[in-house]
């Protein structure tokens, strides 16, 4: 009986997409809204031309306050039926079915005709980011609610324009917000919280480019499986100029986190950001290797400047080093071919204090499982120190934590397997958090000048990257 039901809601879905290859059926205008209550099915998506699977995880879940009925418009091509297939897969699935009705519009006129027709009130954006920064300032310009993706912006001339939308989503009373799912990783959530206790912590040490304050580096890898597939990437995922380089995408990420654990809560300005020294370098595809991963046979075209003794050259790698408000901060994303057996992204993270280490390793002695460590100072009373650990790992909100003795000086968080949640249900829970603000009708008071910064900090870096030899 499960299994008929699935098959129908399939079906229907089905019909729905080609009922609107061409255009919508619904001739009935539906007047974008900034006023939320948290009732049942108010928020409409719009997803606007998606290329890259995060668009699809937003709707890897249901939620009582998005309605079912989804528009998206995009150009015809491989990247839209690519979402689609996934979003059917979710309705598809055996355990948990979504519902979703994906209502399709195809045609070279999508972005005006999302505008004109206003099916919904928030526009999804995840997909090819040379457009990004654009479609998100037609958005909110429009009225829509925002949630993209990292990252909003790839380029510095690209930067005004993400300013603009800030401002522009403010005179329109509209929530723009990116998705931050790392903030939502319960390692990177204790090591947040533990260093905002003194009597553990002790203060940030302001660092030195050989041994920064805060540390983070991520490694991920092009060849990976999305929801128990191999994911299959579009050929522009390659091109800079489409994906942008590794130092304004994965590092996004880690500069958020490093203003988001070193400085909670406090709005930051591009003035407390001062980049010490920023460098590039390229993966190396062989045409095996790039077929592999997106299933063309050849190189396209707009990758010929990028091809060297027939190989491409992808800068997918980057490293930052920087002030922020005084302190040094070191970051950088790492892009590989394809992990070993059982391994999968990575994110290592270090933070100093005066009292303390917070370190989180993710390497084979933890089985590739994100792990904290705290590491008292050598200085440190040991035994009061572990007293105070204990009590306070026991007094933290996430229940069950406990603290095993690694050495004399070095503790490591046991955390019960129900709160690793994993990567992909990290967007249903940036989802619920937006939706949340939504409902309030405003955003944190230093999330727009953090978002700012952080965008600021990246393109910046990038330009210093490119001009040093």
């Amino acid at each position: 009986m499960k299994h008929s039901f699935i098959s129908i809601m399939v079906l229907l879905s089905a019909i729905i997409l080609n009922s609107c290859e061409n255009g919508t059926n619904d001739k009935q205008e539906t007047k974008s809204s900034t006023k939320f209550t948290g009732a049942k099915g108010e928020v409409k998506l719009i997803t606007l031309d998606p290329g890259h699977f995060h668009a699809a995880l937003v709707q890897k879940n249901m939620y009582d306050q998005i309605n079912s009925e989804v528009f998206v418009y995009a150009p015809k091509g491989n990247d839209v039926d690519e979402h689609v297939k996934r979003v059917l897969d979710y309705n598809a699935r055996m355990e948990k079915p979504t519902t979703w009705f994906e209502k399709v519009y195809r045609g070279s006129d999508y972005l005006e005709k999302m505008v004109s027709e206003k099916k919904g009130n928030v526009v999804v954006v995840s997909g090819n980011n040379r457009f990004k920064a654009d479609y998100i300032k037609k958005s909110v310009e429009a009225g829509f609610n925002v949630l993209a993706d990292k990252p909003m912006v790839i380029t510095p001339e690209q930067f005004p324009l993400l300013e603009e939308a800030f401002r522009k989503a403010q005179e329109n009373r509209v929530l723009l917000y990116d998705i931050m799912t790392e903030r939502f990783s319960i390692t990177t959530i204790l090591q947040r919280e533990l260093a905002m206790i003194p009597e553990i912590f002790g203060k940030l040490e302001p660092g030195t480019a050989d041994q920064p304050a805060i540390e983070m580096i991520s490694v991920h890898y092009f060849y990976k499986n999305v929801s128990g597939n191999v994911l299959v990437r579009p050929g522009w995922f390659f091109d800079v100029k489409q994906q942008g380089e590794g130092i304004v995408d994965v590092t996004t990420h880690l500069v958020d986190l490093v203003q988001w654990e070193c400085f909670p809560d406090q709005a930051l300005q591009k003035s407390d950001v001062q980049i010490l020294s920023a460098k590039h370098w390229p993966t190396v595809f062989s045409k095996e290797k790039f077929k592999e991963v997106t299933h063309l046979e050849q190189f396209p075209s707009y990758l010929a400047p990028a091809i060297k003794d027939e190989n491409l050259n992808v800068f997918a790698n980057g490293e930052i080093v920087y002030k922020l408000k005084g302190a040094v901060a070191k970051v950088s994303a790492i892009w590989n071919y394809k992990a070993n057996e059982g391994a999968g992204d990575t994110h290592y993270s270090i933070m100093r204090g005066s009292l303390s280490t917070l370190e989180i390793r993710q390497g084979t002695d933890e089985k590739y499982d994100p792990t904290l460590y705290i590491i008292a100072d050598k200085a440190a009373d040991l035994v009061k120190f572990s007293t105070n650990l204990d009590r306070i790992i026991k007094g933290l909100p996430q229940a069950g934590l406990t603290i095993e003795n690694v050495n004399k000086n070095t503790w490591k968080v046991v955390v019960p397997v129900e709160l690793k949640v994993g990567h992909e249900a990290h967007f249903a829970q940036v989802t619920a958090k937006y939706l949340e603000y939504l409902k309030i009708g405003k955003l944190p008071e230093w999330e727009v000048p953090n978002m700012i910064t952080k965008y600021y900090t990246t393109t910046s870096a990038l330009k210093v990257a490119k001009e040093t030899k």
